[in-house]
């Protein structure tokens, strides 16, 4: 498969939220392409309704963004950042170490390292993440380790740790401006994004106008997959409720629109080969191609991806299962049709970006 590359001017790049750009959260741009004649159209998020009809649904990850990045010092004194990505079965952590700053990943971790964290935390390096780099040395970027924190997790990383931040982001934003409004339980290590936009106003008005809105949960861990390193596990859960919902509207002939990747990937995780998902709970590594497809949803909402990532070879697999004469290469051609007009239009990227709307 060869993923979709473009150059990322540095000025699109969302450098803050909305906010700091004077707009509301819900005045971000969406872009919205359509899979079946590569038509693009440049609106806002608020003329989303527009594109939505009665019965359609809105599935939605509720997962709250933890302040996932907390400061650490090495046997040695060095000071350095640990990002915590995921939380694994056995009380283990996926983690990752970054520069003081945060601005790029470490290499140097060594098995059985201790780090001194905050308040008299610690965390242990016990194997590298990579199951092909356990039986070798070498540079590691993930590591699986445990915590030993001297309270419970959220309230210790509510006073000592803070939000993920990458170089494209300026400067320190509090907290609130990494979480959605219909966040419910924190564990993402970083935000669900697509969701961002929405408001309790907004989400109002698509209900008094008939669409549904159905929750799941996927905890998010830290973005930045290297070529080689295969897709993380990741914690999720789908209620009955929310699988009983999906399955009616798409029998009804609704469709069923996807508010993030993270969403995509949880129900694909529960979905049969037949189309019908079911409530689950777990830790899923699933990773989406064009050869695997798409079977649980018929839009997606979601950012701006960067070049070659494989959000891309979602979106990649969503519009060749939802095209009617799909070629192999249909996909990539919508996605470089869309993200070129993104481009010319003058879009932004990232977690405080524009918006595009895959029908």
């Amino acid at each position: 498969m060869r993923s979709l590359d473009f150059d990322l001017p540095p000025e699109l790049e969302a450098t803050g939220p909305p906010e700091a750009r004077g707009l509301a959260r819900d005045e971000v741009r969406l872009m919205v392409s359509y899979r079946q004649d590569d038509r693009v159209l440049h609106a806002g998020f608020r003329d989303l309704p527009d594109f939505l009809e009665a019965g359609d649904v809105l599935v939605v990850n509720t997962s709250g963004t933890m302040n996932a990045a907390v400061p650490a010092t090495r046997e040695t004194g060095a000071e350095l950042t640990l990002h915590l990505s995921t939380h694994l079965p056995g009380d283990l952590w996926t983690v990752e170490l970054r520069s003081h700053e945060g601005t790029k990943p470490l290499l140097d971790g060594k098995p059985g390292e201790t780090l001194r964290l905050p308040g008299g935390g610690v965390a242990v390096l016990h194997t590298p993440y990579l199951s092909q780099n356990r039986s070798k040395e070498g540079a590691n970027r993930l590591w699986i380790s445990t915590l030993n924190l001297p309270t419970n997790l959220n309230d210790y990383l509510d006073r000592h740790g803070a939000p993920i931040r990458y170089g494209y982001v300026r400067e320190n934003w509090p907290s609130g401006y990494y979480q959605t409004v219909y966040a419910t339980e924190k564990g993402s290590a970083e935000m669900p994004s697509a969701g961002r936009a929405f408001t309790p106003e907004f989400i109002t008005r698509l209900v008094a106008g008939g669409v549904q809105v159905a929750p799941l949960v996927l905890h998010t861990g830290v973005a930045s997959l290297e070529d080689d390193e295969p897709p993380y596990e990741e914690y999720y859960r789908v209620p009955p409720a929310t699988a009983r919902t999906v399955n009616e509207a798409r029998a009804a002939g609704h469709r069923v629109v996807a508010v993030g990747t993270t969403v995509v990937r949880a129900l694909e995780t529960v979905t049969d080969v037949e189309g019908r998902s079911h409530p689950g709970e777990g830790w899923t590594d699933l990773f989406i191609t064009p050869e695997r497809g798409v079977r649980s949803v018929g839009a997606l909402l979601t950012g701006l991806h960067e070049p070659r990532s494989t959000h891309l070879a979602m979106l990649q697999a969503l519009v060749e299962s939802g095209s009617a004469c799909p070629l192999l290469s249909s996909g990539r051609d919508h996605l470089e049709i869309a993200y070129t007009e993104a481009l010319e239009e003058g879009y932004l990227w990232h977690e405080f970006g524009d918006l595009h709307l895959v029908l």
